[in-house]
């Protein structure tokens, strides 16, 4: 029987990360292609460990990732404070 589990490389590695089925963020720890069967038959998965800030690392999919800061940028490009101000009744 081969490994358990292998290491992979992954652009995110030590940065600051989200989780977009939780809407956790944390560092990204690690990237594994993990072998989560319990029977003969092998089946792989690609799992990323998250460390959140109170030090709890949790998985999730890879798919799942995306950085931090990329989604607090989109947030701002999103929602900008000149989005949010409504008109008073002397500008209409």
């Amino acid at each position: 029987m081969s490994e358990r589990y292998e290491y992979l490389p992954h652009r995110l590695l030590r940065r600051p990360v989200r989780d977009v089925a939780s809407g956790v963020e944390g560092e990204l720890m690690a990237v594994i292609n993990e072998n989560v069967s319990d029977s003969a038959r092998e089946h792989w998965v690609e799992l990323a460990y998250i460390r959140n800030a109170s030090g709890r690392e949790f998985t999730t999919s890879v798919s799942n990732v995306q950085s931090a800061d990329d989604s607090r940028d989109r947030v701002r490009l999103v929602s900008s404070p000149a989005d949010s101000q409504t008109p008073n009744s002397d500008q209409v």
